[in-house]
C-alpha cells in the first residue's frame, strides 16, 4: 500500500519521502514503483520522461529527517494497533504543527492513533484502497477531534491526486469494511450450507462484481483478515453480528493465504493468477457446517445467494446511517462502486436496495430471522422508512430518522 500510495502523490507532481525501518525495503520498494511506471511506459499510458520525473520525485530514507517540512504524512505500515500508535507518536515529534498525520489503516481506530500524536486535532484516516495509485476511492475518516481544516485540505488533496473522497466516521471498518463483513459473512456461511465457492464467484461476478468474494479474497490475502479478526478477538468482538465461520482460519492455518501463496479459496499454479477449484474446501467447509450442527443442501439457488448478500449489506448500511457514520445513501453507493466495483448500472447496495424495494427488503431480513436466528435484526431506519414509504434516498439530509447522520459526522 505505501508503494502505491507513493506514486499517487509522485504521479501528480508531488515530492515524497517514502520512509521504512530497512534499507532493502527501501531498495525493493523503489524497485517495485520503478517496475509499475515501467509497465505503464510500456502500455503507452505514461510517457518515458512522466516516468523519470515521477520517480525524480520520491525520495527513499529510514530517518525522520526532514519529515519537519513536509505538509502530510500517509502511515501505511500494517494493520497492528501498537505499531501504528508507536508511529504516530514519533511522527508527533517529527512533524511541524501544522502537519497533517494520516493513517492508511482500514479498521483501526483513528482515535487511538490520534491521542498517540499529541495532536488529535491534525490526524484524519486516508482509507486508500488497493491498488493504491489504481483504485478511485478515498474514505476520509473523521476523528473525534478531527479538525474542519484538516478534513477540508484532505478532500483537496484527494482531488489533486485523482481520488474521490467520501467523508466517513470513525468506527470499527469505517464504511467500506464495516459493510464487507456482512457481505463476507453471508459468503461464508452460505458455503457452509452447501453452495461451493464456484458458485458464489460465479453469481457475484454475473451479477456484476468484477470479481466474486473469494477471489477477491485470494487477491487481498486471507491472512489479513485473519489477523484482524485474531485482534478483535483479543478485544471480545467479531467483525460482524452472527456465526462466525471457522473455514477461512482454517486455510490462514494451512498456510493459504491465496494467489501470494498459490493456494487460497483456489489453487494457482506458479506464477499463475488463474485460479483452479480446490475439492479441499468443500471438505473444509462440510466440516465446519457438521461442528455447527448445520444440515447442508443439495444445491442452493442462484437468486438466493444475490438476495442473502444484498440484503446484508442493505441492512447493515441502514445502521451505518442511522449511527451516523455515513452522511446519505449516496456517500456508501460511492464508496461500494468506487472501492469494491459493485456495479454502477445498479446504483450501489443502497440504491439497488431502493430499486428491491425496502418493504421487499425488510421482509427478507424477517425471513432470514426466522430461519437463521436473531442477528438477522431489522436496521431501525430500515423498519422506519418502510413504515413511512420512503425510500434511503428520499431520507438525504436525516429528515426521516430522529437523529441526523450528517451532523454528526460533519460536527
Amino acid at each position: 500500500m505505501g508503494i502505491g500510495i507513493a506514486m499517487c502523490y509522485a504521479t501528480n507532481g508531488i515530492p515524497v519521502l517514502l520512509n521504512d525501518a530497512s534499507e532493502p525495503a527501501l531498495a525493493r520498494a523503489m524497485a517495485t514503483i520503478r517496475s509499475n511506471y515501467e509497465g505503464s511506459v510500456r502500455k503507452g499510458r505514461l510517457s518515458a520522461a512522466a516516468c523519470d520525473h515521477a520517480m525524480s520525485l520520491i525520495k527513499p530514507t529510514t530517518t525522520w529527517d526532514g519529515f519537519d517540512r513536509v505538509d502530510l504524512v500517509v502511515e501505511a505500515a500494517f494493520e497492528d494497533i501498537d505499531i501504528k500508535q508507536q508511529i504516530f507518536a514519533a511522527l508527533g515529534e517529527a512533524t511541524g504543527s501544522s502537519c497533517i498525520l494520516a493513517s492508511n489503516t482500514s479498521t483501526l481506530d483513528i482515535d487511538a492513533l490520534a491521542d498517540a500524536s499529541g495532536r488529535p486535532e491534525q490526524v484524519v484516516g486516508h482509507h486508500f484502497f488497493s491498488p493504491a495509485h489504481v483504485m478511485k476511492l478515498l474514505e476520509i475518516v473523521r476523528g473525534r477531534q478531527t479538525s474542519d481544516t484538516v478534513i477540508a485540505t484532505s478532500l483537496a488533496v484527494g482531488r489533486q491526486i485523482g481520488k474521490i473522497g467520501v467523508v466517513v466516521g470513525n468506527c470499527f471498518g469505517f464504511v467500506a469494511n464495516r459493510m464487507l463483513a456482512y457481505y463476507m459473512r453471508e459468503a461464508y456461511l452460505l458455503l457452509e450450507e452447501g453452495a461451493t465457492v464456484e458458485q458464489i464467484d460465479r453469481v457475484l461476478v454475473e451479477f456484476g462484481m468484477p470479481v466474486g468474494p473469494f477471489t477477491m479474497q485470494d487477491i487481498a490475502g486471507i491472512d489479513v483478515g485473519t489477523r484482524i479478526r485474531q485482534h478483535l478477538a483479543k478485544l471480545g468482538k467479531t467483525r460482524a453480528d452472527g456465526p462466525q465461520s471457522e473455514v477461512p482460519d482454517r486455510l490462514f492455518d494451512l498456510g493459504r493465504y491465496g494467489q501470494k501463496t498459490s493456494a487460497g479459496w483456489y489453487r494457482y499454479e506458479q506464477g499463475s493468477r488463474t485460479p483452479h477449484p480446490d475439492p479441499l474446501i468443500n471438505e473444509i467447509a462440510a466440516a465446519a457446517a457438521a461442528k455447527r450442527g448445520i444440515d447442508r443442501r443439495q444445491s442452493i439457488p442462484d437468486e438466493e445467494i444475490i438476495a442473502r448478500i444484498t440484503t446484508a449489506l442493505a441492512n447493515e448500511g441502514a445502521r451505518v446511517l442511522d449511527e451516523g457514520f455515513a452522511a446519505r445513501a449516496g456517500d456508501i453507493d460511492v464508496i461500494y462502486c468506487n472501492g469494491f466495483g459493485f456495479p454502477r448500472h445498479r446504483g450501489g447496495p443502497m440504491f439497488y436496495a431502493d430499486t428491491v424495494g425496502l418493504a421487499t427488503v425488510l421482509s427478507r431480513v424477517q425471513e432470514y430471522r426466522q430461519r437463521f436466528g436473531d442477528y438477522w435484526r431489522p436496521a431501525p431506519l430500515l423498519e422506519h422508512l418502510v413504515w413511512a414509504g420512503r425510500s434511503f434516498h428520499d431520507r438525504e439530509g436525516g429528515q426521516s430518522s430522529p437523529q441526523s447522520p450528517a451532523a454528526k459526522v460533519t460536527s
